[in-house]
């Protein structure tokens, strides 16, 4: 239950609408960085929620639903491709936490946050590998590395030969070969290395 420990210090203190947020896919080079806000009922355990990286694809998607029919409130935030390169990846995952704060029908009362500092005019507290920590931050990260790999899988169906519903976007060895031999997407991150690379490269190759 020291999943909990946060969300008990802050229940002790009156608040109840307790807020965790976490975001998946700083690092991929194609697809959008997605955030989760996600408002726990008061003393909320479940104990296999925990950090989305430590479980299995099924075991995530089985918790996105028991999180999402428990939840007092879920908000999602979506930055595209595009937006990550006109304000860089800091920038959006910021801009995808607030988007998520603002698409909830609630207002948390209070914010525990991964490791990120926000602009924002209600309460928080910024917890360094906040989604091992937290019961509320670690349903956050699994709601928004559910909600991007689905994205991510029907990306695939587009577009097959870069295996995206198994790179899910990340730079591996594959992806980055498929980006040399078929080309940048409108959904490439392109001011991430990898793919800044390839497009310098067909520049130099069509002069």
């Amino acid at each position: 239950m020291e999943m909990l420990g946060f969300e008990k210090k802050l229940y002790k203190k009156g608040y109840n609408l307790i807020g965790g947020i976490d975001e998946v896919g700083r690092g991929p080079l194609v697809g959008p960085v997605v955030a989760a806000c996600v408002i726990l009922p008061k003393n909320f355990y479940h104990e296999s929620i925990k950090d989305s990286k430590k479980l299995s694809e099924k075991k995530r998607e089985e918790l996105y639903d028991i999180i999402m029919n428990n939840a007092i409130d879920v908000g999602i935030g979506i930055i595209d491709s595009k937006r990550i390169d006109e304000i860089n990846i800091y920038e959006a995952t910021k801009e995808a936490m607030l988007t998520a704060i603002n698409n909830m029908k609630l207002k948390p009362e209070y914010l525990l946050i991964d490791a990120m500092k926000l602009n924002t005019n209600i309460p928080y507290e910024a917890i360094i590998k906040g989604d091992a920590k937290s019961e509320s931050i670690a349903a956050a990260s699994i709601i928004a590395k559910v909600t991007r790999d689905r994205m991510l899988i029907e990306l695939d169906k587009e577009y097959p030969m870069y295996n995206f519903k198994k790179n899910k976007g990340y730079g591996t060895k594959e992806h980055i070969e498929a980006i040399n031999k078929y080309g940048v997407l409108d959904s490439h991150r392109r001011s991430f290395k990898p793919v800044m690379d390839v497009i310098l490269k067909e520049k130099v190759e069509q002069k």
